[in-house]
């Protein structure tokens, strides 16, 4: 894995369109410096009632998403993208899935973000680890939730030439 370097801030615009550009922007950024190459860029956003939930700034942001989130049903949008350099060719697509998150307690909060998980997160929470313990279901692709829709991702790989076994 690469880092791209680029601010993880999304574009203005529709929040599906936003998040594609901003995987746009990370592959690209990373094609520019690898040479030739296929390079497979990704952004998750989390969207509660057309509120946007990044990466939390704080204990107390991580917090307030949380707090936010419980009991509620809410989007995550994965957004993947392609860039090759140096023929610049590029692709994106964008999965949703919804989540329910259960009516955990506040000390289910606290324990959380004292854990440290939340902090790289978009929403403040990873389904795939102890976070999943405050998800009441996930209609959709589990492995959007997760940060990367699998089936999408390869039908963009294959479609592009990369086969996989």
């Amino acid at each position: 894995m690469v880092p791209s370097g680029i601010a993880e801030t999304l574009p203005p615009g529709p929040v599906r369109e936003a998040v594609q550009a901003l995987a746009l922007a990370k592959a690209r950024a990373v094609a520019g410096r690898v040479g030739l190459a296929v390079v497979l860029g990704a952004d998750t956003a989390v969207v509660l009632a057309g509120e946007v939930f990044g990466k939390p700034e704080s204990p107390e942001d991580a917090r307030r998403m949380l707090r936010a989130l419980r009991g509620r049903e809410h989007e995550v949008i994965t957004a993947v993208a392609l860039a090759e350099a140096p023929s610049g060719r590029a692709e994106t697509a964008a999965v949703v899935s919804r989540v329910l998150m259960r009516e955990y307690s506040e000390a289910e909060v606290e324990a959380y973000v004292a854990s440290g998980e939340p902090f790289d997160k978009a929403g403040a929470y990873a389904v795939q680890a102890a976070a999943g313990a405050l998800v009441a279901k996930v209609d959709g692709c589990y492995t959007n939730v997760v940060g990367l829709p699998l089936t999408t991702t390869r039908r963009l790989l294959e479609a592009w030439g990369v086969i996989f076994l």
